[in-house]
This record gives C-alpha cells, structure tokens and sequence, in this order.
C-alpha cells in the first residue's frame, strides 16, 4: 500500500477493534491475578491456537483452499514471532514488575512502539518512512504515554520494559512476509501454538508443578476471555489490518491499548478517567486521524526529476536501451496521428 493512497475502510475498523480489544486485558486480568502468570498464559494460546486452527480449517474447506505448506523459512519466522513477540513479551512484562518497575513505566516505554513501526516497518519493506505517519506516530506515543503516566522504576526495570517493547515490534513485523502466503488465520494460530511450549518452560522455571492448578470460577471467565477475545478474535483482526494497512499506519492504533484500557475500567466501576487521561485519548485519536489521511502526490516536475535520476544510475547500455525505447514509443504515437501524439 503507497502511502498516498486512502487507508481500507475494514483495515482501519480491525485495528482499531484489535487495540480496544488488547486494551481491556488491564481491567480483565485482576480476575486472574492470582493464578500463575506463566501456566495462565500457556492455557490461554493453547485454546487460542485451537480456535484459529479450527476457523482456518474451515474457511479453507468453504473456499476449498489446501493449507499452504511451511518451508524452512516460514518456520524461522513463526518461531521467532512467538518466541519474541509472545513469549519474550510476557517474560519481560513479568520480570519487570517484579524487580519494582510501575505498570505505568512498563506501558510508557511500549506506548512508543507506533514510532518505531513507523520508521522501521517502511524500511524492510524497501519505503522511505511517510514523514506524516512518523508525526503522526509521535503525536500517538505521546497521547499514550500521558493516559498511561511515568511511573517509576528500575535500570534492569527499564531495560526489560525495552525488551518487551522489541517483543511488541515483532509481534508486527516478523508476521509481515508471512501474511501473503500463510493468512492471518493461519499466522494468529502458529504463532499462539508455537508459544505454549515456550511459555510452559517459564512455567515449570519459575513455578515448577504449581504452574498449573484448577482455576476458580471467576479465573475461568477471565481466562475465557482472554483467550476468545483478547487473543483469538485480536490476534486474527490486527494481522489482517497489518495486511490491509501496513505496519507503519496500523502501529498507530497501538496507542489505542492504554486509552482502551481506561475506558473498559470506567465500564466495569473501577475507576473514573482523570484529566491526562482524557488528554491522552484525545491525543490519541489526533495522532490517528492524521496519520490515516492520503499523503498529497508528488508534482509531475518531482516525477520527472525521480526518473531522470533513475536512468543516469543505470549502467550505460540499459541507458541506452531506456532512450531508445522512449524514441519507439513517440514515433508510433506520431505515425498514429496528431491526436495521439498529442495524448
């Protein structure tokens, strides 16, 4: 997707529900606080994986679709998807509010991952990073930044804060060569699978055999949740619009998660939005709203001068190659007649 063109209706309207969706883990998670951390999650993408396995498998039976195969390659991605952008993150979260840094510290230092998604994501896709979506990005890491608070914290804090920021970074960016040939489906659900093993090691690590327990009634709800809307229906919605958007507009609704995350504590009693709050979200949403608008196009003069420059960097037979097409082409539109000289 050029960044002068008008974003997809139904990418914009996935990420923004994928975010919103994240965003409520905050006020949802104090139902599960006392399970272990590890052993929880694990049991959250199993049942995820299970879900995006079954709905990928019936989707490709309606459009009779074969499952694509896995090569080499897919394999190295996925696993690095669910190693850093799954399991690393939650390690990383953990670690940190253990060694004392606030959970406003840890969602400041993640707040910023439009910012990087904007700069890096046209990068490996061979782009020059949009300088609107780049504003556009601070202008969101800022807005989310004041929702969330500074906190305090640790060195170690803060450098585990940052290892889950680049865990965040390649939930998005490691599933981009994957969605074309594997989907978002089929991506959600590798990647939530391949996770459990890594997570139920973090488990039996940290826990040994007390990862696992039977949940209480309202853990089970919670963990219900989590694994249905949280990951299962967010996983899905955030790689389609990644596919749809890119991952330098998409990352701007990152910055939904902590403005989400007030909203859904105002719903459930917990608490009342203050002024940074809705600061915040307002910033949020400028940031948004400007980041999604058309880039103008380049003036026809620009053009020229783009590609005048392209051919004097062309070795000198595909110059002339380049100049002798372009004399071809105007003597057949002048033997066609003076109107389609004219056009």
């Amino acid at each position: 997707m050029t960044s002068t063109s008008r974003p997809p209706a139904r990418g914009t309207i996935f990420a923004a529900v994928a975010m919103s969706c994240v965003g409520s883990l905050t006020a949802v998670s104090a139902t599960i606080a006392d399970y272990p951390v590890f052993g929880g999650q694990a049991v959250r993408y199993t049942v995820a994986a299970a879900l995006l396995l079954a709905a990928a498998r019936l989707t490709e039976r309606r459009t009779g679709r074969r499952a694509p195969r896995l090569t080499l390659r897919d394999l190295f991605l996925l696993i690095a998807l669910a190693g850093t952008g799954l399991a690393a993150f939650n390690v990383c979260i953990v670690a940190a509010t253990q060694d004392g840094t606030s959970p406003a510290t840890i969602g400041t230092v993640i707040a910023t991952v439009p910012i990087v998604l904007a700069v890096v994501g046209p990068l490996l896709d061979g782009r020059r990073p949009a300088p609107l979506v780049v504003v556009s990005a601070c202008v969101v890491a800022s807005g989310a930044a004041l929702a969330n608070g500074l906190g305090s914290g640790t060195p170690r804090g803060l450098l585990l804060s940052l290892g889950a920021l680049g865990g965040e970074v390649c939930f998005s960016l490691l599933a981009v060569p994957l969605l074309p040939k594997l989907g978002a489906l089929r991506v959600s659900a590798y990647s939530a699978a391949l996770a459990v093993p890594m997570l139920a090691l973090a488990g039996l690590v940290t826990d040994g055999t007390a990862m696992l327990r039977m949940p209480t009634a309202a853990e089970t709800l919670g963990f219900t949740y989590l694994s249905v809307i949280v990951t299962t229906v967010a996983f899905f919605l955030w790689y389609d619009a990644i596919g749809r958007l890119g991952a330098d507009r998409a990352g701007l609704f990152a910055g939904m998660i902590p403005v989400s995350a007030v909203v859904t504590t105002v719903l459930l009693g917990l608490g009342r939005p203050g002024p940074a709050d809705l600061a915040g979200a307002a910033l949020v949403a400028a940031g948004v709203v400007i980041g999604l608008r058309p880039a103008p196009a380049a003036p026809a003069s620009a053009l020229a001068e783009r590609e005048t420059s392209r051919r004097r960097s062309l070795p000198l037979r595909s110059r002339s190659d380049a100049a002798l097409a372009a004399f071809a082409v105007r003597v057949r539109a002048a033997r066609r007649g003076p109107e389609a000289a004219k056009e």
